[in-house]
This record gives structure tokens, sequence and C-alpha cells, in this order.
């Protein structure tokens, strides 16, 4: 087991911006910039959020990552970030703080505080994330402002992740783009922030793009159409799991993707790539189809608690 001094020496070493006070006092003070801050917490649960074999570099990116990716849907720039941690073995803690470490300073994201726990033996583990950051000038973009009659769009690809934490919890690991999308998703930082100023609303995809797509209308107050064909799927997936219907709909409502789900006024185009898949419109609900016919809502939309 790791002790508390020792995991905290160890994120000194790369908490050493001003404001971390050098992980030696009651908080952190940081200097912000005139304007909105955005701010963010995400938690990963050992069994929940990641299989317990899962190495622990790929945690800590994963932890990171997750939580850039709700920034990038406010358009975002990162600030500062607070580590929740729960102690455990020695040589993963220290493998995960030091990929933690990695993470952070590939976004020039400095650590500025946070607290560690130790839980009852076994327990699995639970590590959450804070993360500040800058708005736009213009203000951080909602779920909720989507107006009837916008388009509905998304960027990237969706489905992969989905796909491999499929392959993942059989001991598969090819076809290793769809396990790596899974393990390391990449927040679209530089998207969201080109689309803060262009977008009626924005949201990232985070368990499923037909439960987000509809939170976003709920939140907005209207209905949304979305077209299964027109979902964009990667290369690799298609080859993996083929292109029918059934196919799109798997890849429809599985999490984990961290694109950016946003409307636009129909006629407008994205200022950076991304697929239009649907439109909202007046009601409420989520109707679907398939090559321009209605098609049966699944059983599920995404993932849930």
């Amino acid at each position: 087991m790791t002790g508390e001094f020792s995991f905290i020496d160890r994120l000194r070493t790369f908490a050493t911006h001003p404001a971390a006070r050098g992980l030696a006092d009651d908080a952190a003070v940081l200097s912000l910039p005139a304007g909105e801050i955005v701010v963010t917490h995400d938690i990963l649960a050992e069994a929940v959020h990641y299989l317990p074999d899962t190495a622990p570099d790929d945690v800590a990116a994963k932890l990171v990552a997750v939580n850039l990716s709700d920034l990038a849907a406010k358009g975002a720039r990162p600030l500062a970030a607070l580590l929740g941690y729960t102690l455990g073995e020695s040589a993963w803690d220290m493998a995960f703080a030091a990929a933690l470490g990695e993470a952070l300073a590939r976004h020039d994201l400095p650590l500025i505080g946070g607290d560690t726990v130790r839980l009852v033996a076994g327990s699995p583990r639970v590590l959450g994330l804070t993360l500040v950051g800058a708005a736009p000038a213009g203000g951080a973009p909602a779920r909720s402002g989507a107006k009837a009659g916008d388009a509905l769009w998304v960027t990237g690809t969706v489905g992969d992740a989905g796909a491999g934490l499929a392959l993942c919890r059989t001991g598969a690991s090819e076809p290793a783009e769809l396990v790596r999308a899974y393990l390391r998703p990449h927040p679209m930082l530089a998207e969201g922030q080109a689309l803060a100023p262009q977008v009626t609303a924005m949201m990232d995809v985070s368990d499923g793009v037909l439960i987000d797509a509809a939170r976003m209308a709920a939140a907005s107050g209207l209905a949304v159409r979305i077209a299964i064909d027109a979902l964009p799927l990667s290369d690799a997936l298609l080859a993996h799991a083929g292109n029918d219907c059934d196919a799109r709909l798997a890849a429809a409502t599985a999490g984990d993707d961290y694109q950016l789900l946003f409307a636009l006024p129909t006629g407008q185009t994205p200022i950076v790539a991304a697929t239009r898949i649907g439109a909202l419109a007046e009601g409420e609900g989520i109707t679907l189809s398939w090559q321009g016919a209605p098609l049966t809502l699944p059983d599920s939309l995404g993932f849930a608690h």
C-alpha cells in the first residue's frame, strides 16, 4: 500500500504551479482571468467506468480526458485541476501518478490540489478530478439553447469506444484502433473552442449519441429527429461490425465517444469537420429513421447508472 505522504510527494513533482502552494496548504489560491469560469467534476469508478484490470496509465489518461471533454463542450480553456484519489497498492498508485502528470502536461494543465483517502481493503477505486476553465469571451454555450429548426451535428466518429469496451471485456486487443478509442479518448478542446461562438447548444457525447441528443432536446424544450444511417462511423468500426441498421444502432447507443454534439441554425456550416445527423423541432421526445423510413426506438438509448 502507498503511504499518503509518499503519494503526495510524487504529485508535488509536477504540481509546481504557484496556485498549488506546494500541496502544503489547506487550499489552492488561483488567480483567474476576468469573465466566466467553468468548473466540472467527473468520477471514474473501478468496475463501473473502467475494467478492474485496466492499466493505471490508461485510467489516469482517461480521467483527465473525460473531464477535459466537459470543458470542450463549453468552449473553455483549461486552467487548473484538483484530484480526489483513493490510495491502494503502491506500484499502481505511483504508476497512476506518473501517467497523471504526463496527461496533465500534454494539455498544459497544472495540478493545484485535491485530497486522498484510503478505503477498506478490497474496495473498488473511485477517482475524481475537478477542472477549472476559462469560458470563451462570448460565454459558455449550454445544452439548453437549441431552437426549433436547428440542425444537429456531431464531430468525429461514434461507436468506436463501445466496440473497444466489448473487445476489452473478452481480453481482445484488436482491432487496436477500437480498443484505443475506449482506453484513451481524445477531448475535442480545439473544436469546442472554435465552435462555441457559433452553436446554439453543445454538449459532449459521453453516454451515447441517442441519449445525449435526447438530453439536449429535453433541456431545450424540443423534440429531436436522428437519421441513424447518417451517423459517422470509422473504417475500423465498419470493418469490425458492419454497416447494417443493428450495427449503427449499437454505435448510436454506445458511450465513451467524447465527441461534441451541437446544434446550428439550418443553412449554417460548422467551422470544424462534423456530420449532420438530424434536427431539432417543436414537440418532445426522440424519433429515429433508417434510410428515410421510421425506426422503432431501441430498448436503451445509451448508458445510464
